[in-house]
C-alpha cells in the first residue's frame, strides 16, 4: 500500500531575506515645495491667459498671485530654516568667480567640476526666476491701469511682455537643465522638489517639514483667488473685464 512520504526540507534552506529599506534623507520642507509648484503653476497659467480679452482678469489674479508668492519666499528666506534662506543661495552664487579661474587650469573637460557648475547654474535660474517677478508685477499693473496712455504709447506693454518671455526663457532653461541632469545622473532631480527626500543616510538637514505653513499658504493663494473671482461680478472671464475695470476707476 502506498504510504505517505514526508516532504524533505533541505537542511540548509533559509528564508529569502526581505529587501534592504531604503534610506532617505529630507532636504527640502513642505512650504519650500508648496511655494515652488504654486509659483509654477501661476507662471504658467498667467502666460496661457496672457492673450486676448477674455481671461484677463484671470491673468492678473495670477499675476498678483506671483507677487505675493514672492513676498512670502523673501520672508521665508530671511526667517525660515538654514536650509531656505536666500542667503545660501547667494552664498552658492558667490563662488562663480572662483569657478572661472578654474577653467584655464583645466587640461581636459574630465579635470572640469561640473557638479559646481550645474549648482551655479540652477541658483542662478532660482535667483532670476524670483527677481524677474518684480518688473512683470509693475508692469503689468500699470498695463491693465492704462498708465501707458498717460505716458504716450504702448511701451508700458512691450516692456511686460518682454520681462514675460524673458522669464519664459529662465523657465524652459531651467527645466532643460533638470532634464539634462536626470538622464545624466540617471535620477530623477525633480523628485526631491515633490516628496522633499533624497537616497542617502544620515540625519534629515530639514529636521521639521512644517506642513502647516504648507497648509496655510495653499489656503492663502485659494481664498485670494475666490476673493477676486467673488470680486467681479461675472467671475474671471471676459464679462466681468468691463465692470471690473471701472469698478477701479470708481474706486480712484
Amino acid at each position: 500500500m502506498p504510504t505517505n512520504t514526508p516532504s524533505i526540507h533541505p537542511a540548509n534552506a533559509t528564508a529569502q531575506p526581505a529587501p534592504a529599506k531604503t534610506h532617505t534623507r529630507r532636504v527640502t520642507d513642505a512650504p519650500t515645495r508648496m511655494f515652488h509648484w504654486l509659483f509654477a503653476l501661476s507662471f504658467a497659467g498667467a502666460y496661457a491667459t496672457a492673450d486676448g480679452e477674455h481671461w484677463r482678469l484671470l491673468h492678473v489674479t495670477l499675476g498678483y498671485t506671483m507677487a505675493g508668492l514672492l513676498a512670502f519666499r523673501a520672508l521665508y528666506g530671511l526667517f525660515g530654516p538654514r536650509t531656505s534662506r536666500l542667503g545660501l543661495l547667494w552664498r552658492k552664487l558667490a563662488g562663480a568667480p572662483a569657478w572661472l579661474r578654474t577653467l584655464p587650469q583645466a587640461r581636459s573637460l574630465q579635470q572640469v567640476n561640473w557638479r559646481q557648475s550645474q549648482n551655479l547654474l540652477m541658483t542662478l535660474a532660482v535667483l532670476l526666476l524670483l527677481a524677474l517677478v518684480v518688473p512683470i508685477t509693475l508692469s503689468g499693473y500699470a498695463t491693465y491701469n492704462d498708465w501707458g496712455d498717460a505716458l504716450g504709447g504702448d511701451w508700458i506693454e512691450d516692456v511686460h511682455e518682454f520681462f514675460g518671455e524673458a522669464m519664459l526663457f529662465v523657465v524652459l532653461a531651467h527645466l532643460a537643465l533638470i532634464a539634462g541632469l536626470s538622464v545624466l545622473r540617471r535620477k530623477n532631480q525633480a523628485l526631491p522638489m515633490l516628496t522633499g527626500r533624497i537616497d542617502g543616510t544620515g540625519p534629515d538637514l530639514v529636521p521639521k517639514n512644517r506642513t502647516w505653513l504648507a497648509a496655510l499658504l495653499l489656503i492663502a493663494v485659494l481664498a485670494f483667488g475666490a476673493w477676486e473671482w467673488q470680486q467681479s461680478p461675472n467671475g474671471l472671464l471676459a464679462s466681468g473685464l468691463s465692470s471690473e475695470r471701472n469698478r477701479h476707476h470708481d474706486d480712484d
